[in-house]
Protein backbone atom coordinates (compact mmCIF):
# COMPACT_ATOMS: atom_id res chain seq x y z
CA UNK A 1 0.00 0.00 0.00
CA UNK A 2 1.28 3.43 -1.25
CA UNK A 3 2.02 5.56 2.01
CA UNK A 4 2.08 9.01 1.68
CA UNK A 5 5.20 10.12 4.37
CA UNK A 6 5.90 13.83 6.30
CA UNK A 7 8.79 13.76 9.11
CA UNK A 8 10.28 17.40 10.44
CA UNK A 9 11.71 18.52 13.67
CA UNK A 10 9.64 20.91 15.94
CA UNK A 11 10.72 23.00 18.51
CA UNK A 12 13.28 23.77 20.93
CA UNK A 13 14.22 20.62 21.41
CA UNK A 14 13.74 19.35 18.00
CA UNK A 15 12.02 16.66 18.54
CA UNK A 16 10.36 14.60 14.73
CA UNK A 17 6.49 14.65 13.88
CA UNK A 18 5.75 12.01 11.28
CA UNK A 19 2.62 12.22 9.10
CA UNK A 20 1.57 8.96 7.76
CA UNK A 21 -1.27 8.59 5.43
CA UNK A 22 -2.68 6.60 3.20
CA UNK A 23 -2.66 7.31 -0.58
CA UNK A 24 -6.05 6.06 -1.37
CA UNK A 25 -8.26 7.36 1.26
CA UNK A 26 -6.50 10.69 2.29
CA UNK A 27 -6.34 9.84 6.01
CA UNK A 28 -3.61 10.06 8.18
CA UNK A 29 -1.43 9.26 11.27
CA UNK A 30 0.20 12.11 13.60
CA UNK A 31 3.39 10.37 15.35
CA UNK A 32 4.30 12.50 17.93
CA UNK A 33 3.38 16.14 17.71
CA UNK A 34 5.90 17.91 19.59
CA UNK A 35 5.11 20.96 18.98
CA UNK A 36 5.03 24.10 16.19
CA UNK A 37 1.09 22.71 15.92
CA UNK A 38 0.32 25.12 13.44
CA UNK A 39 2.98 23.43 11.34
CA UNK A 40 1.78 20.32 11.76
CA UNK A 41 -1.70 21.07 10.47
CA UNK A 42 -0.10 23.35 7.74
CA UNK A 43 2.05 20.14 6.79
CA UNK A 44 -1.50 18.27 7.06
CA UNK A 45 -3.03 20.44 4.11
CA UNK A 46 -0.42 20.44 1.88
CA UNK A 47 -0.72 17.00 1.80
CA UNK A 48 -3.98 16.91 1.39
CA UNK A 49 -4.67 14.55 4.05
CA UNK A 50 -7.24 14.11 6.82
CA UNK A 51 -6.13 13.24 10.49
CA UNK A 52 -7.70 10.26 11.84
CA UNK A 53 -5.21 9.38 14.62
CA UNK A 54 -2.26 11.06 16.63
CA UNK A 55 0.02 8.43 18.59
CA UNK A 56 2.48 9.53 20.90
CA UNK A 57 5.82 6.90 21.37
CA UNK A 58 5.95 8.05 25.05
CA UNK A 59 5.25 11.40 27.12
CA UNK A 60 8.48 13.60 27.35
CA UNK A 61 7.46 17.01 26.64
CA UNK A 62 9.33 17.13 23.18
CA UNK A 63 7.17 14.82 21.66
CA UNK A 64 3.56 15.88 23.13
CA UNK A 65 4.01 19.54 23.51
CA UNK A 66 0.97 20.07 20.59
CA UNK A 67 -1.08 17.20 21.22
CA UNK A 68 -3.56 19.41 22.57
CA UNK A 69 -3.79 21.93 20.10
CA UNK A 70 -3.75 19.09 17.02
CA UNK A 71 -6.23 17.27 18.90
CA UNK A 72 -8.49 19.95 18.74
CA UNK A 73 -7.55 21.16 15.59
CA UNK A 74 -7.95 17.86 13.62
CA UNK A 75 -10.55 16.37 16.40
CA UNK A 76 -8.56 13.15 16.02
CA UNK A 77 -8.21 10.50 18.68
CA UNK A 78 -4.92 10.12 20.49
CA UNK A 79 -3.42 6.72 21.19
CA UNK A 80 -0.87 6.23 24.03
CA UNK A 81 0.05 3.52 26.45
CA UNK A 82 -1.32 4.05 29.57
CA UNK A 83 1.97 3.48 31.47
CA UNK A 84 2.87 6.70 29.50
CA UNK A 85 0.06 8.77 30.19
CA UNK A 86 0.52 8.31 33.74
CA UNK A 87 4.09 10.03 33.98
CA UNK A 88 2.72 12.98 31.60
CA UNK A 89 1.96 14.40 35.37
CA UNK A 90 5.92 14.93 35.64
CA UNK A 91 6.21 16.68 32.39
CA UNK A 92 5.04 20.21 33.20
CA UNK A 93 7.93 20.80 35.40
CA UNK A 94 10.19 19.32 32.53
CA UNK A 95 8.97 21.75 30.62
CA UNK A 96 9.21 25.38 32.99
CA UNK A 97 13.32 23.68 32.91
CA UNK A 98 13.46 23.84 29.05
CA UNK A 99 10.89 26.11 27.61
CA UNK A 100 10.20 27.91 29.92
CA UNK A 101 6.84 27.78 30.21
CA UNK A 102 4.52 25.12 31.76
CA UNK A 103 3.21 22.31 29.64
CA UNK A 104 -0.95 22.36 30.32
CA UNK A 105 -2.15 18.94 31.57
CA UNK A 106 -2.53 16.67 28.78
CA UNK A 107 -6.41 15.11 28.68
CA UNK A 108 -6.83 11.29 28.97
CA UNK A 109 -6.26 9.58 25.56
CA UNK A 110 -9.06 8.12 24.19
CA UNK A 111 -7.00 5.01 23.22
CA UNK A 112 -4.33 2.48 25.07
CA UNK A 113 -2.05 1.12 23.22
CA UNK A 114 -0.65 -2.44 23.96
CA UNK A 115 2.27 -5.02 23.04
CA UNK A 116 1.16 -6.05 19.10
CA UNK A 117 -1.95 -4.09 19.08
CA UNK A 118 -2.66 -3.45 15.68
CA UNK A 119 -4.04 0.20 14.77
CA UNK A 120 -4.62 1.21 11.22
CA UNK A 121 -5.43 4.55 9.43
CA UNK A 122 -7.11 3.95 6.11
CA UNK A 123 -5.49 1.04 4.33
CA UNK A 124 -2.30 1.23 6.52
CA UNK A 125 -1.76 -1.26 8.94
CA UNK A 126 1.12 -0.77 12.33
CA UNK A 127 1.73 -2.96 15.02
CA UNK A 128 2.58 -2.08 18.30
CA UNK A 129 6.19 -2.84 19.77
CA UNK A 130 5.94 -2.09 23.82
CA UNK A 131 9.69 -0.82 24.11
CA UNK A 132 10.33 0.45 27.58
CA UNK A 133 13.95 1.86 28.72
CA UNK A 134 13.77 5.20 27.44
CA UNK A 135 10.55 5.48 29.47
CA UNK A 136 8.28 2.99 31.21
CA UNK A 137 6.02 3.31 28.61
CA UNK A 138 7.40 4.04 25.45
CA UNK A 139 5.80 2.10 22.15
CA UNK A 140 7.05 1.98 18.22
CA UNK A 141 4.94 1.63 15.84
CA UNK A 142 5.60 -1.00 12.46
CA UNK A 143 4.45 -1.56 9.85
CA UNK A 144 4.27 -0.46 5.70
CA UNK A 145 8.18 -1.18 5.37
CA UNK A 146 8.96 1.50 8.45
CA UNK A 147 9.69 1.66 12.23
CA UNK A 148 8.74 4.91 14.30
CA UNK A 149 11.50 4.48 17.11
CA UNK A 150 10.63 7.70 19.01
CA UNK A 151 13.57 7.88 21.59
CA UNK A 152 14.58 3.64 21.86
CA UNK A 153 16.69 4.02 18.42
CA UNK A 154 18.56 6.87 16.54
CA UNK A 155 20.94 6.86 13.59
CA UNK A 156 24.47 4.76 15.59
CA UNK A 157 22.58 5.97 19.02
CA UNK A 158 20.19 5.38 21.37
CA UNK A 159 17.99 7.23 23.78
CA UNK A 160 18.92 8.15 27.17
CA UNK A 161 17.97 6.07 30.38
CA UNK A 162 19.23 8.32 32.66
CA UNK A 163 15.52 10.39 32.83
CA UNK A 164 13.02 8.88 35.40
CA UNK A 165 11.91 5.88 34.97
CA UNK A 166 15.10 4.94 32.08
CA UNK A 167 16.05 1.77 32.34
CA UNK A 168 19.41 0.66 30.46
CA UNK A 169 18.90 -2.89 30.39
CA UNK A 170 15.30 -2.81 29.41
CA UNK A 171 16.50 -0.55 26.56
CA UNK A 172 19.27 -2.58 25.18
CA UNK A 173 16.87 -5.53 25.28
CA UNK A 174 13.87 -3.76 23.77
CA UNK A 175 16.07 -3.13 20.71
CA UNK A 176 17.49 -6.87 20.63
CA UNK A 177 14.44 -8.46 21.16
CA UNK A 178 11.52 -6.09 19.25
CA UNK A 179 13.67 -3.79 16.79
CA UNK A 180 16.45 -5.57 15.75
CA UNK A 181 13.87 -8.39 14.56
CA UNK A 182 12.62 -6.41 12.34
CA UNK A 183 13.31 -6.79 8.62
CA UNK A 184 17.39 -5.06 8.01
CA UNK A 185 15.62 -2.89 4.95
CA UNK A 186 12.96 -1.63 7.74
CA UNK A 187 13.49 1.76 7.43
CA UNK A 188 13.89 3.96 10.62
CA UNK A 189 12.28 6.94 11.63
CA UNK A 190 13.41 8.25 14.82
CA UNK A 191 12.28 11.05 17.33
CA UNK A 192 15.69 13.10 16.60
CA UNK A 193 17.67 13.25 13.64
CA UNK A 194 17.78 11.70 10.50
CA UNK A 195 16.65 8.05 9.10
CA UNK A 196 18.46 4.94 9.05
CA UNK A 197 17.41 1.30 8.80
CA UNK A 198 17.53 -1.58 10.99
CA UNK A 199 20.50 -3.64 8.94
CA UNK A 200 22.74 -0.58 9.34
CA UNK A 201 22.30 -0.40 12.71
CA UNK A 202 22.53 -3.61 13.43
CA UNK A 203 25.69 -3.41 11.19
CA UNK A 204 27.37 -0.10 12.88
CA UNK A 205 25.52 0.95 16.25
CA UNK A 206 28.16 0.95 18.66
CA UNK A 207 25.92 1.15 21.97
CA UNK A 208 24.34 -2.45 20.27
CA UNK A 209 27.47 -4.05 18.93
CA UNK A 210 29.36 -3.37 22.30
CA UNK A 211 26.86 -2.12 25.42
CA UNK A 212 29.46 -2.88 27.83
CA UNK A 213 31.70 -0.36 26.95
CA UNK A 214 28.95 2.09 25.34
CA UNK A 215 26.05 1.63 28.06
CA UNK A 216 27.82 0.63 31.09
CA UNK A 217 25.64 -2.90 31.26
CA UNK A 218 26.00 -6.51 30.91
CA UNK A 219 23.06 -7.68 28.63
CA UNK A 220 23.70 -11.52 29.23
Amino acid sequence: MAMILEGFPTGFLQGNCFIAGCEATKEAMIVDPGDDGAEILAALERKGLTARLIVLTHEHIDHIGAVEAVREATKAPVAMHRTAYEYTAYQSDTAMMWLGRPLPRMNEPEIWLEEGQEISVGRLRFQVLFCPGHSPGHICLYGEGVVFSGDVLFQLSIGRFDLPGGDGLQLFRSIRDKLFALPDETLVLPGHGPTTTIGQEKEHNPFLKNPRVYMGIDPD
